[in-house]
This record gives C-alpha cells, sequence and structure tokens, in this order.
C-alpha cells in the first residue's frame, strides 16, 4: 500500500510503518468526536438566546426577557432551561460507565458506530422537537454520545456552532432547528468512518483474535514487518491482565498523590467559569445590553479567541512547562473576572442597559479570560492527568478525571443562570475567588512533569516533591527462602527505605498479608532453587512498578554478594517471582 515510510526515533523504538489511509480515516473519526462535543457545548447557549426558542419551549423566560422591567440579571433564571444545557453532562457520567464495559467486550469499533448512533438520535429529537420532553432526551441521547465517544478541536466545534447560531438567527421561526439538528453532521461522518475503519489491534488480542490482530496491525502500518511492535502490545496486555484491580489500586495511599491531583485539576477547570462564558456567553451578553445579533456575534469572537489560544498551548506547553502555564493563566483569569465583577456592579444595575463603552470592555475582558484559559487549565487540565498517574492505575485514574469533569459541568451549568440571578456581579468574584485556591494549588503543590517520561514520575517527580513526599507508602514485603534471615539487616533496610516504612518479612505470604496489606513493592529473596518458594497459593501476588530505586539501594547495603537484577524491565523493575504468568515490580535477589 502507497504511503509515506514513518518511524519512531528517540524513544529507543524502531518500527518501520506507513501513512495508510486506515490511519487518516482514524484522525478524521477523532477529530469528527472532538467537534461534537465542541459543538454541542456551543450550540446551547446560542439558542437559548433566540426568541423563536425560548418562545417555543420556554414561554415563561421569553416573557420576561421582554419585560422592561424585569432584573437583567434574572431574565433567563430557570431550571429547565438550564437542565436543557446540563443534562447532556449528567447522561454522560453515567453512559461512561456503561461504555467502558462495552468497549472492553465487543471492542472500539462497535463502542464508536454506538456513539455515532446516540449523537444522531440526539440531533434528530432535537431538531424535530415539539415540546421540552423530546428536547431533553435529544440532549441526554448526545450525553449518552459524549459517554461512549482534544482539546483544540473542541474549541473548534465551538467556534463552528455560535457561527451557525449567528446565521440561523435571522432565520425564523425555525432557525434554532437548524442550529440543533446541524450536530448531525459529524455524528454522520463519525457513522460512515466507523463502518470502514478496522478493529484496532489491541482490542482484538484483549479478546483473543491474535491472528487478525496481526492482519489488522499489517494493514495498519502498510508493512509486512510488524513482529516487534506485536510483540509489544501483547506484552502490554500480559501486564495489563495482571492488575486484577485497578480501582482498587488506584485508591491506595502510594497512588493517592496522582489521584488528588488528577481530580483536583478536572474540578478547578470547571470552577475557572469558564462553561459559563462557553454555554452561556450570548445569554449573558444579553444581560448586558446587547441585542440578539450583537450578542451571538461576540460570542463567535470570544471563541475565535478560544481556538486561537489553544494553538498557544501546543507550541509553549513544552517549552516552558505546565506550572509556569497554569500560573500565568491564574493572574490573567484573576484580573479579567474581578474587573468584570466592578463593571457590571457599576453599571449593570436591574433593570437598566449597561453603557456601550462599558459592554465592549467587558467582551474584551471576556476575551482576555478566555484566552488564558484556552492555553492553560483548558488543554493542560487533560495532559497532567495523562502523564501522572502510572500505567497499572492509568486508565482508572483517568475515568475518575473524566467522571470529575462532567460532574462539575452538569454542576455548574445547572446552578449558573440561578446564581446569576442571586449574586448578580457577584458570581464574577465567586469564581475569581476560586482562581485564587487555583493558584495556590499550581504554586505549591502541582509538580511539573514537562519531559519526564511516566515510568520515571514516581522516582522523580512525587518522592521529590516537598509534600507529596511525605505521603505514607506501604509497608515492603520481603519473602522467599531467606526473608528471615534478612532481619538481622533491620538497621540497614530502614536507612534504604526510610523508618516510616513498615517491612514485612515472610518466607512464604499468607493470604492474609497479600489481601489486607496495602504493599508499596516487593523483594525475592532465594537461595539456589529460586521460583521454588513462591508458586501456587501465592500467585496472586502483584504490585505497583514503584519504588525500583529503592529496591536497588536495598540490595546494595544489605551485603556486597547479593544482586538486584531486573529479569523483566518494563516500567521500572519488574520481575517473574510467582510463577511465569505472575510479575511483581522489585528485584529478583539472589544468594550467592
Amino acid at each position: 500500500m502507497a504511503g509515506l515510510s514513518m518511524a519512531e526515533s528517540g524513544g529507543g523504538r524502531d518500527l518501520p510503518s506507513k501513512l495508510t489511509w486506515q490511519v487518516f480515516i482514524c484522525c478524521i473519526i477523532a477529530a469528527s468526536g472532538g467537534l461534537m462535543f465542541g459543538y454541542d457545548i456551543g450550540i446551547s447557549g446560542g439558542v437559548t438566546s433566540m426568541d423563536d426558542f425560548l418562545q417555543k419551549f420556554f414561554p415563561s423566560v421569553y416573557l420576561k426577557k421582554h419585560e422592561a422591567r424585569e432584573d437583567n440579571y434574572c431574565k433567563y433564571d430557570n431550571q429547565f432551561l438550564q437542565l436543557f444545557t446540563s443534562s447532556l453532562y449528567l447522561a454522560a457520567i453515567v453512559s461512561s460507565f456503561i461504555a467502558s464495559f462495552f468497549c472492553k467486550k465487543f471492542g472500539r469499533k462497535p463502542t464508536i458506530q454506538a456513539a455515532s448512533i446516540f449523537f444522531l438520535a440526539g440531533a434528530v429529537l432535537n431538531a424535530v422537537a415539539v415540546e421540552l420532553g423530546m428536547l431533553i432526551a435529544g440532549r441526554i441521547c448526545l450525553g449518552v454520545g459524549v459517554g461512549f465517544g482534544n482539546q483544540l478541536l473542541i474549541t473548534i466545534g465551538i467556534l463552528i456552532a455560535n457561527l451557525i447560531n449567528y446565521a440561523t438567527s435571522k432565520v425564523h421561526p425555525y432557525g434554532w432547528r437548524i442550529s440543533l439538528g446541524c450536530a448531525a453532521v459529524p455524528a454522520i461522518i463519525l457513522a460512515i468512518g466507523s463502518l470502514v475503519i478496522m478493529e484496532t489491534p489491541t482490542s482484538l488480542l484483549e479478546r483473543g483474535k491474535n491472528e487478525e490482530a496481526l492482519r489488522v496491525l499489517r494493514k495498519i502500518r502498510g508493512v509486512d514487518n510488524v513482529d516487534k511492535e506485536y510483540a509489544e502490545i501483547l506484552n502490554a496486555i500480559e501486564l495489563a491482565k495482571q492488575v486484577k484491580h485497578p480501582y482498587r489500586n488506584l485508591m491506595s495511599r502510594s497512588n493517592r498523590p496522582q489521584l488528588i491531583c488528577g481530580t483536583v485539576l478536572q474540578f478547578f477547570q470547571q470552577f475557572t467559569g469558564i462553561n459559563v462564558v462557553m454555554f452561556y456567553a450570548p445569554v449573558l451578553f444579553q444581560t448586558m445590553g446587547y441585542g440578539t445579533n450583537g450578542s451571538l456575534l461576540s460570542a463567535v469572537v470570544t471563541d475565535l479567541v478560544n481556538v486561537l489560544s489553544t494553538l498557544v498551548a501546543v507550541f509553549l506547553v513544552d517549552i516552558i512547562g505546565r506550572r509556569v502555564l497554569l500560573i500565568e493563566a491564574c493572574l490573567q483569569m484573576l484580573a479579567a473576572q474581578s474587573i468584570m465583577g466592578r463593571i457590571l456592579a457599576v453599571h449593570l444595575k436591574s433593570a437598566n442597559i449597561m453603557p456601550k463603552g462599558s459592554a465592549k470592555l467587558v467582551v474584551i475582558l471576556v476575551c482576555v479570560f478566555v484566552s488564558g484559559f484556552a492555553w492553560s487549565w483548558g488543554p493542560l487540565g487533560w495532559l497532567i492527568p495523562s502523564e501522572i498517574f502510572p500505567l497499572e492505575t492509568r486508565s482508572a485514574g483517568f475515568f475518575f478525571a473524566v467522571g470529575m469533569n462532567m460532574f462539575c459541568t452538569f454542576l455548574v451549568a445547572q446552578a449558573f443562570l440561578t446564581m446569576l440571578c442571586h449574586m448578580r456581579s457577584g458570581i464574577f468574584f465567586f469564581f475569581a475567588a476560586w482562581i485564587v485556591v487555583m493558584g495556590i494549588f499550581a504554586i505549591f503543590f502541582l509538580p511539573e512533569t514537562k519531559g519526564i517520561p511516566i515510568d520515571e514520575m514516581n522516582e522523580r517527580v512525587w518522592k521529590k516533591h516537598w509534600f507529596w513526599k511525605r505521603a505514607p507508602n506501604g509497608p515492603m514485603l520481603l519473602f522467599g527462602s531467606l526473608a528471615g534471615s534478612w532481619q538481622i539487616h533491620a538497621v540497614a533496610i530502614s536507612e534504604a527505605v526510610g523508618e516510616e516504612t513498615k517491612v514485612i518479612y515472610e518466607k512464604n505470604p499468607s493470604p492474609d498479608t497479600l489481601a489486607g496489606q496495602d504493599l508499596s513493592y516487593a523483594i525475592a529473596t532465594v537461595g539456589e532453587a529460586p521460583y521454588a518458594d513462591f508458586s501456587g497459593g501465592n500467585s496472586e501476588l502483584v504490585i505497583p512498578s514503584t519504588g525500583a530505586d529503592t529496591i536497588s539501594s536495598v540490595a546494595d547495603k544489605l551485603n556486597p554478594h547479593v544482586g538486584c537484577s531486573g529479569i523483566w524491565k518494563t516500567f521500572g523493575y519488574r520481575a517473574m517471582a510467582l510463577g511465569k504468568d505472575r510479575w511483581f515490580n522489585g528485584c529478583l535477589v539472589a544468594w550467592n
């Protein structure tokens, strides 16, 4: 198959491949998924500012909007109007649980097809809706599609949505139907693409279809010599199978810093107030006195800033680092939110119209705020969690992070218009206060991860961070035929692992030890028959891949004749000590 020859370099692997049409289609499908999500974020705010839409589904809001004496801040305060926006994210949280099991059982391709079906169903239901129930049902279907199915493409989707809103606002009385129905376009692209792409080799291997996986890998790469990559994928799957309880491992003390940072980042991302701007920008600008067309055009301008600023992040993130971008953005967003709040407090009272000069300044400040978010907390809120979780808990950790993000998005979307009504301009100071907290967290508690491989993250980041290095480690297990004799070296072991780390000595670890201890790492100590002592009943011992340097230090301090050798080295030191199908991180220590 013709294509551009490519080879990976710099990472220690040399895997021949070509840029095939299958890879190109996969990129198109990934882009369609991001565009759909971004479109659904951007479309809701514009539609909810259209009079035809409000008159049909929310007549009370329509009347308040045109009532001269109505409080500017309370025109759109309606729980069902907020539910129209937020229901998508609540459905996404629930469906993501189902999608993870669906994907594991049936593969990636059927999962993509299911997502496209839900997206199409949601777009059609919204476009033809004749009552509020159909409207909410359509949003829920879109949310399920999100749960089943990249920051730049999301921002482009938001921009496209507001451009369409600006155009359809002039089409009466069904312009809103066109806006909602256009969500079907990327869904159709996704559906067609899912019919022509092949299942992924990883998914096929996970379901035991080895020959088909090899054939698919050759087609994707465009070359016949894929044995090395095939072996690496197969090995990675075998290692992943050893972690039987990734969610339980994620909750262990040794993984606590990563879990806290990953989920807190998602919480903070939403409590910047960004989705308030993305969802309700047209509504917000109308509150300040812009007409429908003016408010939609202002939203388009802020979305264009969003796209361009996200491109800035792509170029800067690996040059100046993650923390610098996050901290600078906090200062930028804090200034913008505070000044906006002050302007609205002075110039926008209950029923008056804001002076044009002040309204234009607010639009500029919104652009300043959006740009700060788009080159920092927006993309980095997803990038950093993908870097900090160890490989054995990465999927579980990222799942928790996504769940937190969707929940907070739902919470903010459902509450914002009510908060705007009750807090008025104070809503900007509310989010500004959270930005202060975010800045403190980024300065003192978030480590820099630029240029650090995942398998070195624990030793180079968490164990050297001023705060997280204090996180308690689980006990260390010494087991095997010579475990008992190592008790005389307690001082050396304490020096190597620290006095706060408990050391358990057991020749044959009991089921209670394996089940009840939150072990951080282990060392097998053996004589002439390396594998004789730990097979059979002890084969369930699986330890996270952390502490390689510490284990080496233990071996060095104990005896000059004790050697620490990684029989299997993939993600740190891993040694086979529990039979050929069981692995643990650590060293096989042989006594000469």
